[in-house]
């Protein structure tokens, strides 16, 4: 074969490999695995960026009424306690056979709270009664003895002016009605000694019941039926009282306050009372009196606070911060719904207003409503946030919901 039929040969097989390499069926392939290519390198992307730790700062929100009372000097903690309450005992010792009161109970004066076993000295009140009648009975005996014998001395001594009796008789019958008068006397001191003896056995008759010595609420029940009660501690299984009563309307808050700073308190000086249990809740209040006497240890000065308004809710022994201030206010009015949380955590996204709050290492989007008062430098928000959340201060533009952050401390 020749060179030229040689050339041709392979001229032929080009031809067959570009006709093959230019059909149809490849293209496709290619342009599936660009796009492929393309969505997994998204995907990696967008989760890398998700996975991202995105250091953050973050500020406390703030309850709105538990933020500080504007026009206060001073700032004190204190507790609630009762001017007035007793823990109520029987003035003798029994065994209780009837416990009327629980822990909560409201009660008025007199009231019966408990019952002792009053055999005994129903027994002793009938006897000494019994007595006293006795001694009575005895007195009007000796007053009909003696209206006679005096009958009789008259007519002794009428008889012995006419000398039909001797002037002796007459004298006898005056003594006999002087003596059964002396013995009427006497009866009569005896029938008055019987009577206090019934009056002393019905007071210990009436001692056997336990009453309200006035209105109020038991806080403690600290006996039971069958236990032993007595006004006086001798120990054992022996109880000292049934129970605790207290005078609500009587509650007040003691404060103890710096004695560096006991000059900005005045008597009558108004105050605003905030119960820990109810931080929302501004109580009216002023100061009853200054105590005066310094706690060395503690360096305070002990202060007497009353709260003009009474609720069931204030009870004794709760804790509680007032703040005194220069002047009552002059409309009592309400203070804000919400928290306060710093302007720059609220951001615009998605042309709403947003915050972001943190929680177990991650933010959560919450969509608010800031209120439309200025408070400077705080934004008010009356819901969807709430007081102690931790919320990012100035949130980078790649924070989103679900982002894993850091927080950072200044």
């Amino acid at each position: 074969m020749s060179n030229s039929d040689l050339l041709k040969e392979l001229r032929i097989e080009r031809q067959h490999r570009e006709d093959h390499d230019s059909g149809p069926g490849r293209w496709p392939w290619i342009v599936a695995a660009i796009v492929l290519v393309v969505l997994v390198l998204g995907a990696a992307s967008w989760w890398l960026l998700g996975r991202k730790t995105i250091p953050v700062h973050t500020a406390t929100a703030v309850a709105a009424a538990s933020d500080p009372v504007a026009g206060a000097v001073l700032q004190a903690t204190g507790y609630v306690t009762a001017r007035r309450q007793a823990t109520v005992s029987a003035q003798i010792t029994g065994t209780l056979t009837e416990v009327l009161i629980e822990e909560g109970d409201r009660v008025k004066k007199n009231q019966v709270l408990a019952r002792l076993d009053d055999s005994a000295y129903k027994a002793a009140l009938d006897t000494a009664v019994a007595q006293a009648r006795a001694a009575h009975a005895l007195v009007a005996q000796y007053q009909s003895q003696l209206g006679q014998n005096l009958r009789d001395a008259a007519r002794d001594e009428a008889l012995a002016k006419q000398g039909l009796v001797s002037k002796q008789v007459a004298e006898q019958a005056r003594t006999l009605a002087d003596s059964t008068r002396a013995q009427m006397v006497s009866q009569q001191k005896q029938a008055v000694a019987a009577d206090a003896n019934a009056v002393q056995a019905q007071v210990n008759f009436d001692y056997c019941v336990v009453r309200a010595p006035f209105d109020g609420v038991i806080t403690t029940k600290d006996a039971q039926v069958g236990e032993i009660i007595s006004p006086f501690s001798t120990g054992g299984f022996t109880r000292t009282g049934v129970g605790t009563i207290v005078d609500m309307d009587s509650l007040e808050v003691d404060v103890d306050v710096n004695e560096a700073y006991i000059g900005r308190v005045t008597p009558n000086m108004p105050a605003e009372a905030v119960l820990d249990a109810y931080p929302d809740w501004k109580i009216p209040a002023h100061v009853i009196a200054i105590v005066p006497a310094a706690d060395r240890g503690k360096a305070t000065v002990k202060v007497r606070v009353a709260m003009e308004k009474k609720d069931a809710r204030i009870v004794p022994d709760m804790g509680v911060r007032v703040s005194f201030l220069e002047a009552k206010p002059a409309i009592a009015s309400q203070g804000p719904k919400g928290v306060f949380v710093p302007a720059k955590a609220v951001v615009q996204r998605d042309g709403g207003s947003s915050v972001f709050i943190v929680s177990d290492g991650k933010v959560r989007r919450q969509s608010v409503e800031p209120s439309a008062q200025d408070f400077g430098d705080k934004r008010l928000i009356p819901a969807s946030v709430n007081a102690g959340d931790n919320v990012v201060v100035s949130p980078p533009d790649d924070l989103r919901d679900g982002s894993e952050v850091k927080v950072q401390t200044e």
